[in-house]
């Protein structure tokens, strides 16, 4: 399975009800198909340092902001690759690197016990890691995506993501537990990704179902819900 390692673009929000996504689905036809992983779950653990440093910053909107997560695309089972990512945003402009290894070997490259090669990629994401030195698992976040690229613009990508569920225990990818809701009953979060602007039939789907761009961030949610006033304590008593 071949990735890309590093690109930047323009990541916009938008909640939809069921219906809204089935009627997009069929106007996609014409323009978009599935990518390589179509339906799949996805996994992450997020990570942060003990006073939630970096999602607490992303929480105050700045001009720039990063995330350290190990995601990978179903349950990892042994040997099985995962990705290290490293994601920034600046000015709305996301940049992504990323790099794939064993999930043992992501873990140990996280947690500072392990080492990773010596491209470009990884240096900058160990760089990153030395730079907060006490970065730790702080959440496992989940949930079933739907993946299309365009057809004739292949930089234009849109997903939809349902069930999303996150949790503060058992900080694991190979665990079946489950979490909290982040999402309403029937809401689908879609995000469109492009490197520029996007399609007129796109916007044309928009604007005549009333669907406004909002800002969600999961991490940033499951914070909110399941670990705020954990770190509101924290600080009181500390």
């Amino acid at each position: 399975m071949e990735y890309l390692a590093s690109f930047m673009r323009y990541e916009i929000k938008y909640m939809l009800s069921a219906d809204q996504k089935q009627r997009l689905l069929d106007i996609m036809k014409d323009y978009m198909r599935p990518d390589e992983f179509g339906h799949t779950e996805i996994r992450n653990i997020y990570y942060d340092t003990p006073d939630f440093r970096l999602v607490r910053r992303s929480r105050e909107k700045p001009v720039y902001k990063e995330k350290l997560r190990i995601r990978s695309y179903g349950k990892p089972g042994a040997g099985d690759k995962v990705f290290v990512e490293l994601k920034k945003k600046y000015r709305s402009v996301v940049y992504k690197r990323r790099t794939a290894m064993p999930l043992e070997g992501a873990l140990g490259f996280v947690s500072g016990t392990g080492s990773a090669g010596d491209s470009q990629i990884e240096k900058e994401i160990g760089s990153f890691i030395r730079f907060y030195g006490t970065l730790r698992p702080a959440a496992y976040l989940s949930y079933e995506r739907d993946s299309f690229f365009g057809k004739d613009e292949e930089d234009l990508r849109i997903t939809f993501d349902e069930k999303i569920l996150a949790r503060t225990y058992d900080i694991s990818l190979d665990s079946d537990l489950g979490g909290e809701e982040l999402l309403g009953p029937g809401t689908v979060l879609m995000e469109v990704k492009c490197g520029g602007a996007m399609p007129l039939w796109l916007v044309r789907y928009l604007s005549r179902e009333h669907i406004y761009q909002t800002s969600f961030s999961k991490y940033g949610e499951a914070y909110e819900k399941l670990l705020f006033n954990c770190d509101l304590g924290r600080k009181k008593y500390a």
